[in-house]
Formats: structure tokens, sequence, C-alpha cells
């Protein structure tokens, strides 16, 4: 537990991740580049919820925006935390794309 502007949150406090670069892969896949400069790949079409089925339309998921280090899509009807992101993404190894 922690607490931040006198109010008291579960779990423990994490460094602030953002996100500084999405670039849209092929079948929901999306290359993620993070504050720390690490990046990561993230399969949208795992997210789960009616206020991601849009992703499915390749016109709305190929037009991610990121807005103050958050990925967002659609005019910002469509959000996800970049903490979110980071912990159900996995270490890209490969060459730059």
């Amino acid at each position: 537990m922690y607490m931040v502007n006198n109010i008291c949150y579960a779990g423990k406090l994490e460094d602030e991740i953002k996100i500084t670069n999405a670039k849209p892969l092929m079948g929901g896949m999306m290359l993620i580049t993070f504050s720390t400069g690490e990046k990561r790949l993230f399969d949208t079409t795992l997210l789960d919820g009616e206020a991601f089925k849009p992703l499915a339309d390749e016109k709305v998921f190929s037009n991610p925006v990121l807005f103050h280090g958050i990925l967002t899509w659609n005019n910002g009807e469509i959000d996800i935390a970049p903490e979110k992101v980071y912990q159900e993404s996995y270490a890209y190894e490969g060459k730059a794309v």
C-alpha cells in the first residue's frame, strides 16, 4: 500500500512509464516503445470488452494516437494505460520495423 496526495492506493508504487511510440503491425500486433527505451510487442486482439471491439476494424487499429504517453484510438474513445500495455506485452528482440 502507498499514499500519493493523501490518497491511499493498493499495491506498490511503480515508476511512471509512458509510451513514446506505437507502430501498428499485422494481425493486431503493435510494436511499442516505452519511456524506458524498451521496445515490446503488444497483441491488441487479446483485449477484452466492448470498448476494444472497434480495434478489429483495420482503419481504426492502424491510426493510434499517443496522448500524454497513453495509447488511444478513435479520437480518444478507446484508450489503454501504458502500465497495462507493458504488463501484457513481451520483449521485442528483432530488428527495427
